[in-house]
């Protein structure tokens, strides 16, 4: 009998199997796909030789991970790639803010109004970066805080919603940067803890920036599988499970996948009944000549691009997708190019480019031509670039990774309560009706993001059970 049966393969699934892999315990891992990875893979999508991200593409969230940082993933082939600056906002003036890893340029891009604010607002984090990032994703009760006064400090800036955190900026550049960050888990700027969730990704990016992996996403999950092989686990893809019978007798099960289908594979009925899926997306990728002809030279420099003329449009566009169910006008959209620091990416002179736009769960329309019209306004010309182009909304995106509901890339709305106790009102968010089934996926703590942490989180919770059954 396995100690631990892991049913799906993306980064918290992977990750979950390697950790128990390391603390000795028998682990086989179980993939409906043909290769691991869910939300970080890489395929040809439009034309051979371009090698597209279907869903994520930069990292902030993944290079900063202690889960990630604890494993030797570089000696599996996982190589972080920096372009010269993070992340660029341009503006359709044909300026931008940047979000850089110095502190100082970030907070000179937003004016002289507000770069003091900025710097007194992420200053006081950055040293204790490492153990503060280490304590909000382990929460809750997976481990004690280190350092429960900046954690607390955070949470005082963090838990109130973002419109609250940005009334100390007085311009619209930082307030749109900042609402663009937020925008990134599809959360209305006045939801709950949205503050945190602008904040984690400017630490991280000030930390240790917004890294691509080398050759793309796959990277990172192919170092996870490699080590977890190297480790004793076994590897099993295109295995689809429908049902606890499906899966070899073990001791504990472990599922990375969303509440909803873990709660039909393992008969828990209604159980989960109230967990929500929030807004979906549309997805385009291209294939391009060449580079994006940014207005905004900052915006040339940067391996990721929000797209959203000011934090008035970003919030309407966010209230369209969660509150109205409506795709927006103008969305807004975030970008990726990873072309400017991966030349592995495309044949030579030619790029990949990355972008995705919100819609409402299950939307059926085609956002493209809105979506090309606001990349218009910051890049004219950019149609002109496309050599190809390759769509996916809601229906696609759940038929590629069952875990995106709806179209839903978090597995679950980032609002209200469920935005810090998901998948249930819960101490133990990794158990379940059953004491030998867990759940690991992005609808545990922390949520959605390449982090692992989930699986981390969840595979102490599976450790501690198989040690108690010794």
């Amino acid at each position: 009998m396995l100690d631990a049966v892991v049913v799906g393969a993306g980064p918290n699934g992977l990750t979950a199997a390697v950790e128990l892999a390391r603390r000795g315990f028998s682990v086989a891992l179980f993939e409906a796909r043909g290769t691991v990875g869910g939300g970080a893979r890489t395929e040809e999508l439009t034309l051979p030789g371009f090698r597209h991200d279907p869903c994520s593409a930069a990292h902030p969230l993944g290079i900063n991970s202690p889960a990630f940082r604890a494993m030797p993933l570089e000696r599996y082939g996982l190589e972080w790639l920096h372009a010269e600056l993070p992340m660029a906002h341009p503006f359709p003036d044909g300026s931008a803010a940047v979000l850089s890893r110095s502190v100082a340029e970030t907070a000179a891009s937003f004016g002289p109004r507000d770069a003091g604010a900025y710097r007194r607002l992420v200053e006081p984090f950055l040293p204790r970066w490492d153990t503060l990032v280490r304590d909000f994703m382990s929460l809750p009760l997976t481990a004690l805080p280190r350092d429960p006064v900046t954690l607390a400090r955070f949470g005082l800036a963090g838990l109130p919603p973002s419109t609250w955190l940005t009334r100390r900026f007085r311009d619209e550049r930082a307030k749109t940067l900042f609402a663009g960050l937020v925008g990134h888990v599809m959360a209305p700027l006045s939801g709950l803890a949205t503050g945190a969730v602008g904040l984690v990704f400017a630490l991280a990016a000030h930390a240790r920036g917004w890294p691509v992996a080398r050759g793309g996403s796959q990277s990172l999950s192919d170092a996870l599988a490699a080590y977890l092989v190297d480790l004793g686990g076994a590897v099993h893809t295109d295995y689809e499970v429908k049902r606890l019978d499906d899966l070899p007798p073990a001791r504990a099960y472990v599922f990375d996948t969303s509440p909803t289908a873990l709660g039909r594979i393992a008969g828990f009925g209604n159980y989960y009944e109230g967990y929500r899926y929030g807004p979906g997306v549309f997805k385009i990728d291209y294939a391009l000549d060449g580079p994006v002809p940014w207005t905004a030279k900052e915006a040339r420099a940067a391996g990721t691009v929000q797209i959203g003329a000011d934090s008035a449009e970003i919030g309407a566009a966010l209230r369209a997708v969660s509150r109205e169910n409506r795709a927006p006008d103008r969305p807004f959209m975030i970008t990726v190019q990873p072309g400017v620091v991966d030349p592995t990416r495309a044949p030579a002179g030619r790029q990949v480019f990355w972008a995705y736009g919100h819609v409402p769960n299950g939307w059926t329309g085609d956002l493209t031509e809105a979506m090309e019209r606001q990349l218009e306004r910051f890049a004219p010309g950019f149609r002109d670039r496309v050599l190809a182009r390759v769509t996916a909304g809601p229906a696609e995106l759940a038929a590629h990774n069952a875990n995106y509901v709806g179209g839903d890339i978090a597995t679950g709305a980032v609002s209200g309560l469920q935005t810090l106790l998901r998948p249930k009102l819960t101490a133990f968010p990794y158990a379940t009706p059953h004491p030998a089934v867990f759940l690991c996926s992005s609808a545990t703590p922390p949520g959605p993001g390449v982090h692992g942490m989930s699986g981390h989180n969840a595979a102490k919770a599976v450790w501690r059970s198989l040690r108690r059954q010794r």
